[in-house]
């Protein structure tokens, strides 16, 4: 009998990437519940989606464009802003599900086998719901502003793939950390908070002096920002593809780290949460 269950483990430990596929039907499951209860029982539901970044892109807006005076890369400033606004709350809403993705389903965890990864997968797709609704504003400004993107924007499916590889590295390490550690749950706000600060939503990272856009660019969301303002904004927004570069190297680290951590952590979730 003991031999029969290490058979078995070993076969599951080899199985684990095609159980992810046999168990598409709970990651669509755990998405969509997920997608219910966010505006459950609220005033006017899924405009959440659009009305928090739409009010921080116009503090934002009057702030650093009318007030500041900052440089636009030729671009209306709204657009400038939101083009920034849209991988920047994705990203922070991810990493904030995704933190306590675990915890939340910790009754599904604790009873029964499945590929956890799908837990903190599951919350990103919820975040990337959010994110596509509001790409609506953005639409909605250039049709406003009579802004006409260049063929850059059809690139914009890249970008949009590391910003959802930043979201899995980064979901993927707090998730298995807050299951561990429960003070997480009060470290990712300031996480959030702090990094809306030192990214380039509000204004262009081309206002960083040249010398130190690489050390800037150790930020991931750098790159990923600067990316979307490129396919969006078209000639007017350039990017520093050293830092772009970097940025990048960085996201791909993120994630791949992340998954190693949490499969490493991955069998001992049950006991611990």
């Amino acid at each position: 009998m003991n031999k029969e269950l290490i058979i078995e483990a070993g076969r599951t430990e080899r199985q684990y990437w095609k159980d992810l596929w046999r168990y598409r039907e709970l990651f669509y499951f755990l998405a969509w519940r997920d997608i219910l209860v966010r505006y459950k029982q609220t005033a006017i539901g899924i405009a959440w989606a659009l009305i928090r970044p739409f009010l921080t892109m116009v503090v934002f807006s009057v702030v650093f464009g009318q007030l500041a005076k900052l440089p636009s890369d030729g671009a209306p400033y709204p657009i400038l802003v939101f083009s920034a606004m849209l991988p920047w709350q994705f990203f922070a809403n991810a990493i904030s599900e995704c933190s306590n993705s675990l915890i939340d389903n910790a009754n599904l965890i604790s009873k029964v086998y499945f590929p956890r990864l799908i837990v903190p997968t599951s919350a990103v797709m919820v975040s990337f719901v959010d994110f596509m609704i509001s790409g609506m504003i953005l639409l909605a400004l250039m049709a406003w502003y009579n802004f006409i993107p260049s063929w850059r924007i059809l690139t914009l499916p890249i970008f949009i793939a590391i910003a959802f590889a930043a979201a899995m590295g980064g979901g993927l390490w707090l998730s298995a950390l807050n299951v561990q550690y429960r003070d997480f749950r009060y470290i990712v706000p300031f996480i959030v908070q702090f990094g809306l600060y030192i990214s380039p939503v509000g204004f262009s990272s081309s206002i960083v002096p040249q010398q130190w856009r690489w050390l800037y660019s150790l930020n991931p969301m750098v790159g990923v920002i600067d990316g979307f303002r490129w396919a969006i904004l078209g000639g007017g927004a350039t990017i520093y593809w050293l830092g772009f570069l970097l940025s990048l190297g960085l996201v791909m680290l993120l994630l791949m780290s992340g998954i190693w951590y949490f499969r490493k952590t991955e069998r001992t979730f049950a006991d611990v949460i």
